[in-house]
C-alpha cells in the first residue's frame, strides 16, 4: 500500500512539475514575441515610470546611479518576466502561434501597433488613473446617500 501512495504522489508532483515549465525554445520564442509586439518597449516604459517615482523619494542619488540601476533591472526585470510569464502563455499559445504573432509583428501593421503600444499604454494608464478616481468619488457619493 505504501508503495502505491508513494507511486501516485510521485506522479502527481511530477505532473505538476511539469505543467509549470515551459522549454528554452518556447520562451525565445516568446521573448521574441515580446520584442515584435513592442511588449517589451512598454515594460520598459513602465520601469521607467517606476524609477521616476524612486528618484523621488532619492532625491540626493547621483543621475549615473539611476542610469545604471535603471540599465541592470530592465534587462533582469524582462529575463525573469520571460521566465514567469511564460508557463502563462504556453496554456493558450503555442510556438507555432506565437511564430504567426511574430510574422504579423513583422508587417507594417503590425509594427505600427508595436510602435504605438508604449505609448497607448502610458496615456491609457493615465485616463484610467482619471477614471478610477471618478468611479471612487461617484462610489462615495452613493455610499455617502445611503447613510454610510
Amino acid at each position: 500500500m505504501k508503495k502505491i501512495v508513494t507511486i501516485i504522489a510521485l506522479t502527481i508532483i511530477t505532473t505538476s512539475v511539469s505543467f509549470g515549465q515551459v522549454n528554452e525554445s518556447y520562451t525565445k520564442t516568446l521573448k521574441t514575441m515580446f520584442k515584435a509586439a513592442g511588449s517589451e518597449e512598454t515594460y520598459k516604459t513602465i520601469i521607467t515610470q517606476m524609477f521616476n517615482m524612486f528618484k523621488e523619494q532619492y532625491p540626493n542619488v547621483d543621475e549615473k546611479v539611476w542610469i545604471d540601476l535603471e540599465e541592470e533591472f530592465i534587462k533582469v526585470s524582462m529575463d525573469e518576466l520571460v521566465l514567469m510569464i511564460a508557463p502563462v502563455y504556453a496554456k493558450y499559445l503555442n510556438q507555432n502561434e506565437l511564430q504567426q504573432l511574430i510574422e504579423f509583428y513583422d508587417s507594417p501593421v503590425g509594427r505600427k501597433l508595436a510602435e504605438s503600444t508604449p505609448l497607448i499604454t502610458q496615456e491609457s494608464m493615465q485616463i484610467g488613473q482619471k477614471w478610477g478616481e471618478k468611479i471612487g468619488e461617484e462610489f462615495a457619493d452613493k455610499m455617502k446617500k445611503k447613510g454610510y
